[in-house]
């Protein structure tokens, strides 16, 4: 399902970048750590017709990923923004190209990409759903509950969120906090969607450890080992009923090409930053709905920018898992935009205005403001 009419080209004047610093509704710990502030960067592109929004999803820390704040800051300050202000004149669908010999650093390259698109979709008067390929007017909304103190805390986290509506769970889970943490949750709640995530936690030495998890009749265990273990995940995907999910290891429309021709996933949960960008992420479910694989969309706390970008990725037809497009109140007392992601009988709406549909509060961006640059044409 290719793009039926790219969007048109603009003409690039600048870009402004911004960290932020935004305050956690509470802890949110995985196996790779414990976040109490969600640091991120949002990008304005600036263009003769306008401006467009784009976030960068990575962390403070190299830890979920190679990337991280600094980095992201840096090349595509001195690299991807100069590179793309030297055309001048650019379409969204040429970024991918322009920024093709910049190695790596696929987060930063999605936020620039967001931007423009998001430019380029408010001047035509285009949602950015219409424009993905959208068939639904909502999505169904999933939460990912991190690592609570014990599994009485977890159950009673969990009925909080199945009380608001959410309508999947989905919990992180790491060596000693598994078994008895699913168990528990499957005998509070019965027979509810429910879901784990490893975050590369295991080795293919915890394989019983992880065929235990078969009896909670999962929908998926999500990237039980590690990134690049590829083979390995195949391997693992042979001893589990469980479906294995790859989230980590599908960095681009190869990877997700290479697992699928290796039975290392059976699901595939897609992250526009993660892959480098919501056009990549475009092709990857269109490979994974021709193969009869489903996806969803997984989430990074992303703020209303990327929360809003998700909801209109998430309502293509081949998401058929709810994903992790939760309301902006499940991280954030204060979100940046007027509008923020709410949950309405456990879905999502997606936005329906030009571009992203939403519109940032100034005054919420300037107070979680740590640093801003402007770099000109």
């Amino acid at each position: 399902m290719p793009i039926a009419r790219p969007a048109a080209a603009v003409v690039l004047e600048g870009f402004e970048l911004r960290v932020l610093h935004l305050p956690l509704v509470a802890p949110f710990t995985t196996s790779f750590g414990t976040e109490t502030v969600r640091e991120v960067i949002v990008v304005r592109a600036l263009t003769a017709d306008g401006e467009g929004w784009g976030e960068v999803v990575t962390q403070a820390s190299p830890l979920y990923s190679s990337e991280y704040t600094q980095g992201a800051w840096d090349v595509a300050t001195r690299f991807l923004a100069p590179a793309l202000l030297e055309r001048r004149t650019v379409a969204p669908d040429e970024i991918r190209s322009i920024l093709e010999p910049f190695v790596g650093h696929r987060m930063a390259k999605a936020g620039l990409e967001l931007a423009v698109l998001d430019a380029a979709l408010r001047a035509a008067g285009r949602p950015l759903g219409e424009y993905l390929g959208a068939v639904r007017d909502r999505v169904p909304s999933g939460v990912s509950v991190g690592i609570q103190r014990d599994p009485d805390s977890l159950v009673e986290t969990i009925r909080g969120y199945l009380d608001e509506g959410y309508v999947r769970i989905k919990i992180k889970i790491r060596p000693g906090r598994d078994v008895a943490d699913t168990a528990a949750v499957r005998d509070a709640f019965g027979a509810i969607p429910l879901q784990v995530d490893a975050n590369s936690a295991y080795t293919l030495a915890d394989v019983d450890t992880l065929a235990e998890l078969d009896r909670f009749d999962l929908l998926l265990i999500e990237q039980p080992l590690q990134e690049d273990d590829i083979v390995d995940h195949a391997t693992l995907a042979r001893r589990l009923s469980t479906p294995v999910c790859l989230d980590e290891s599908i960095v681009s429309l190869k990877a997700a090409t290479d697992a699928l021709a290796l039975g290392a996933a059976s699901v595939v949960n897609i992250k526009a930053g993660r892959v480098g960008g919501y056009l990549e992420a475009v092709r990857i479910h269109d490979l994974c709905r021709d193969a009869g694989i489903p996806v969803w969309c997984g989430g990074m706390l992303e703020t209303g920018i990327g929360r809003a970008a998700n909801a209109a990725l998430a309502a293509l037809p081949g998401f058929t898992l709810p994903g992790d497009v939760s309301a902006s109140s499940r991280f954030y007392h204060r979100d940046i935009v007027t509008e923020p992601a709410v949950l309405e009988d456990g879905h999502v709406r997606v936005p329906t205005g030009p571009g992203l549909g939403v519109e940032i509060d100034p005054v919420a961006l300037d107070d979680f403001t740590v640093d801003r640059v402007v770099v000109r044409a």
